[in-house]
């Protein structure tokens, strides 16, 4: 009888360990944040990939690794306003965040002739801030903002202020 009930109770136990391994776990896609002003100015946003339609890097945007095109959105005398740091020229932008949706408006840059490759980059520094915007948390919990456009993908790192 002794033999009988222990030999049900490792009977038990191990179909409870057994059901419990088969049990699945979730596991949670990143989440998409909503860009808000707030969360833009939060931190300042510094290139780490920016890829084509066909998957290629873009190269011009990539032509000095220490000094990455850096997105820095703030307010300035109540406006809202974004410059692009790193590039050969002062750029910028007013901008607006409606319904999550980033409009870049009044853009300006000083008028340098710049040399090659820096010219490029200036260039392809305007083409890639022009586009639809999300931020979402990376396998590190650092938030990532992506801008999509017809032609490219760009994603920026948060580096703190």
């Amino acid at each position: 009888m002794k033999n009988t009930t222990s030999m049900m109770m490792a009977a038990t136990l191990a179909i409870g360990t057994l059901a419990a391994g088969c049990q699945t776990t979730s596991i949670t896609a990143p989440v998409t944040q909503p860009v808000t002003s707030n969360l833009l100015q939060a931190n300042d946003w510094q290139l780490v990939d920016a890829k084509d339609t066909n998957g290629e890097r873009i190269n011009s945007l990539f032509i000095d690794e220490s000094k990455p095109l850096t997105l820095k959105f703030m307010t300035v005398e109540g406006n809202n306003r974004v410059a692009f740091i790193n590039t050969c020229n002062s750029m910028g932008a007013g901008y607006s965040v409606t319904d999550g949706e980033v409009n870049l408006t009044q853009g300006m840059s000083t008028m340098m002739a710049c040399p090659e490759p820096q010219a490029s980059f200036d260039a392809a520094a305007l083409a890639t801030v022009d586009g639809k915007y999300s931020i979402n948390n990376n396998v590190n919990n650092t938030p990532i903002l992506t801008i999509k456009n017809d032609s490219q993908v760009a994603h920026f790192k948060a580096v703190s202020k």
